[in-house]
């Protein structure tokens, strides 16, 4: 057994400082029981914390939806009041992403005629259902059909079925 040099044990001893040996350092480990109740406590937290930062998502996704909403109405109501009428159905993403003469011609370039816009730099894709990731625009339902939207009142809707609802029961196509 290898021992500490005599004045620094000393030295320790004089200011007060306890010391150890090899033979009682090893006695200090942590018991199986200590163990167990260590990992039974980490074992409850996570219990409790795991299915409230699962909710905490499912609510992320909901707000994005609400947010992504309201970018594009914004947007089609700025085009709206500078052009003189809503996007069309099949141009609703060119005519919002690029710059627009106020009559809803569209340009890539801001020009003498081309002043308005652009009003969106890309379309938000749907962050809930079914068709979580989409974002393309339509009049009806379709394949990549992210949002639904309606060209003669300008409204725009999420492209959700009415079973698929947020956690108080309100179905995402209402938003």
């Amino acid at each position: 057994m290898i021992s500490p040099a005599p004045t620094l044990v000393r030295r320790a001893e004089d200011k007060g400082i306890k010391t150890m040996t090899l033979g009682q350092l090893r006695g200090r480990g942590f018991s199986l029981v200590e163990l167990v109740i260590v990992v039974v406590i980490i074992g409850i937290i996570a219990a409790i914390a795991v299915p409230r930062m699962s909710r905490g998502a499912r609510g992320a996704s909901d707000s994005a939806l609400s947010a992504n909403l309201s970018i594009l109405r914004n947007a089609i109501t700025m085009f709206e009041t500078e052009n003189g009428s809503y996007p069309t159905a099949t141009n609703f993403v060119t005519q919002l992403t690029t710059f627009s003469d106020g009559a809803g011609n569209t340009s890539a370039t801001k020009t003498g005629d081309f002043i308005y816009g652009p009003y969106l730099q890309t379309v938000p894709p749907l962050p809930v259902g079914a068709k979580k990731g989409k974002n393309g625009i339509a009049a009806a339902d379709g394949a990549n059909v992210g949002w639904i939207y309606v060209e003669a009142t300008g409204t725009i809707r999420a492209n959700c079925a009415d079973a698929e609802v947020d956690e108080r029961g309100v179905k995402y196509n209402t938003y």
